[in-house]
């Protein structure tokens, strides 16, 4: 699996992602922490959650035409910037103990608009960077950086930062990331924007819809993560954190603690399918795997004590992690180069469209049944989606393998 690392520029890329999403992880602790300082509600941090989530949704198809249409490299170094700038922001007005909820509302916004910018550029540089046959193995290095940044070494850290520090410092730390990871990205090789000609913004848009359109195994999992993320989503981001403070007397130290476990499952998901590679039956696997760590938000929810909820993170994000390798490396294969900015910005426009009402209808209900409840509930409605993988044609690039 090591082996896409022998490329320098790949090298460079995932140096600066590692080091990026550690401070995602930061990101994940210190904004709920600052957050239930300023205002101890689900509420809040669910109007939080809206700011951060519906830009990133208003901002992916614009990103996509434009990965498309200019040297992608140079976008990933522009996102690196306006999220250093955003993040960096609150961790000044932290350190003044001056944060107020409208201001995390605005800067988060900001920081959103930059997530949306980088992420169909990273996803379309992967095949400019590595050769087709090492697509898998480095799909596979990609996400091993979420588990051990963003739910590993970053949430350990983060609640280490404020423990000791305050959440000021812990949001300077990730700001800095993103410093890192800008000038690790400047030192890959510039390369000619993938299309020459330039047309209507429009019409670009509308080429990678009708490709979606035209292949079930894309629009129908699209559609099927969707519903998936709208269910699960915000229940998790906004509940877990206050369960564990609430409910469990415990600090950013436990809830660190539980996405780092989170984070280390998913770290062996990825482990072991790149060094196993894809399944034979690669679409059933991928939503099969989905669902059914899906189903451990339900034990989850009702975990009485914190090892508890390390086990089920651990199960739960390493299958979803050997899913999104199935996932990421199906896209960088079977989608033309050409297409695969704007088709990747469909992926993520379509299927996170959905979190900013999962953010917002979270605090709602979770006051009226009840934090575990609802967080049981939004286990077993993202168990359903399983249903999509019997859609005609969904399961067409699997059986097309297996026929060969």
């Amino acid at each position: 699996m090591l082996r896409a690392l022998r490329h320098r520029d790949f090298r460079l890329l995932w140096t600066g992602q590692a080091v990026s999403l550690m401070g995602d992880g930061i990101y994940l602790v210190a904004i709920a922490w600052l957050v239930y300082d300023i205002s101890n509600n689900p509420g809040a941090l669910a109007i939080v959650g809206v700011a951060w989530t519906l830009p990133q949704v208003a901002g992916l198809l614009l990103a996509g035409v434009l990965s498309d249409r200019f040297e992608r490299r140079r976008l990933l170094v522009i996102a690196d910037l306006i999220r250093f700038a955003a993040i960096g922001t609150i961790a000044v007005l932290a350190l003044a103990d001056a944060a107020e909820l409208w201001h995390l509302v605005v800067l988060v916004v900001i920081y959103g608009f930059g997530q949306a910018l980088f992420t169909p550029a990273f996803t379309a540089i992967m095949p400019e960077i590595v050769p087709r046959d090492e697509l898998l193995p480095a799909n596979a290095m990609r996400e091993l950086l979420e588990p051990l940044g963003l739910r590993f070494a970053g949430p350990a850290l983060g609640g280490a930062l404020i423990a000791l520090f305050g959440v000021g410092t812990a949001f300077l730390v990730d700001a800095l990331t993103f410093l890192v990871s800008a000038l690790a990205v400047v030192g890959i090789q510039p390369r000619p924007p993938p299309r020459s000609e330039r047309g209507s913004m429009w019409r670009d848009l509308a080429e990678g819809f009708a490709y979606v359109r035209a292949y079930a195994w894309l629009w129908g999992t699209l559609v099927g993560a969707a519903l998936f993320l709208l269910f699960t989503f915000g229940p998790f981001e906004v509940l877990l954190p206050y369960i564990i403070k609430n409910e469990l007397d415990g600090g950013a130290g436990m809830f660190g603690t539980v996405l780092a476990a989170g984070g280390a499952g998913s770290f062996a998901g990825a482990l072991v399918i790149g060094r196993v590679g894809l399944p034979k039956r690669h679409v059933t696997f991928m939503w099969s795997a989905w669902c059914l760590g899906d189903a451990l938000y339900i034990p989850l929810a009702f975990a009485e004590s914190a090892w508890l909820m390390c086990v089920f993170a651990f199960v739960n994000f390493a299958l979803g992690t050997s899913a999104l390798v199935v996932w990421n490396t199906l896209m960088n294969t079977l989608v033309p180069p050409e297409l695969l900015g704007r088709v990747s910005s469909l992926d993520w426009f379509v299927s996170i469209g959905l979190t900013p009402l999962s953010f917002a209808i979270t605090g709602p209900v979770a006051e009226v049944i009840g934090a575990r409840e609802t967080l049981a509930i939004a286990g077993v409605l993202g168990m359903l989606t399983f249903l999509f993988l019997f859609i005609p044609g969904v399961r067409d690039p699997e059986r097309e393998q297996l026929a060969r």
